[in-house]
């Protein structure tokens, strides 16, 4: 088994989302995942702590560029252009390994429960360090709590959206347009 080749992260990610859709996420071992991406079971704990967290293997990356994006757009952005600042900054980890496995991706998701619950607990903490990026900026709470939410829809709709498409390295323009329409669809709320 190659222990030390390069790599090893993004090997366990490909082989989890394979087998998944092959066998299904509950009947997916651990020792099945690093079987298949030619490390040992150790090395598949150095780098996630369970077999769910796999599939949200980026979430930190999201959340802090997320948040970089927020903190450097200029001053005089709003709210919701802060977002967007921050969607644009978030699309750089987005990429084509990304584009490849989000269909099946979705699709294990949407077959366990448990993996159905972490993804909501992403979307929590992408929502948090949005709010926490806003509020640094002056931006009241409520106000930083509702662009963010908007944010993270529009990052899913983006995602999905992205994902079904041809595009795979223009998830900026996906996003920031799915935030545009929620800015418009907001609007008409009353």
């Amino acid at each position: 088994m190659a222990r030390w080749e390069p790599g090893a992260r993004e090997r366990l990610v490909l082989a989890a989302v394979d087998l998944f859709t092959e066998q299904g996420y509950d009947a997916t071992t651990v020792a099945q995942i690093a079987d298949r991406a030619g490390v040992t079971k150790s090395t598949f704990f150095r780098h996630f702590p369970d077999k769910r967290e796999l599939l949200v293997a980026g979430q930190e990356t999201l959340s802090r560029l997320l948040a970089e994006g927020i903190t450097e757009a200029p001053a005089d952005a709003t709210p919701l252009g802060a977002v967007a600042a921050g969607l644009e900054r978030a699309s750089s980890a987005m990429g084509p390994m990304n584009h490849e496995i989000a269909p099946r991706i979705k699709a294990a998701v949407a077959a366990s429960t448990e993996l159905r619950e972490r993804d909501a607990l992403k979307s929590v903490s992408l929502a948090a360090a949005m709010t926490e990026a806003l509020v640094a900026r002056g931006v009241p709470g409520a106000t930083a709590a509702l662009a963010s939410e908007l944010g993270v829809l529009a990052f899913k709709r983006a995602f999905t959206a992205w994902s079904e498409s041809n595009a795979k390295d223009d998830f900026a323009r996906y996003a920031v347009s799915a935030l545009d329409e929620l800015r418009a669809a907001s609007a008409t709320l009353g």
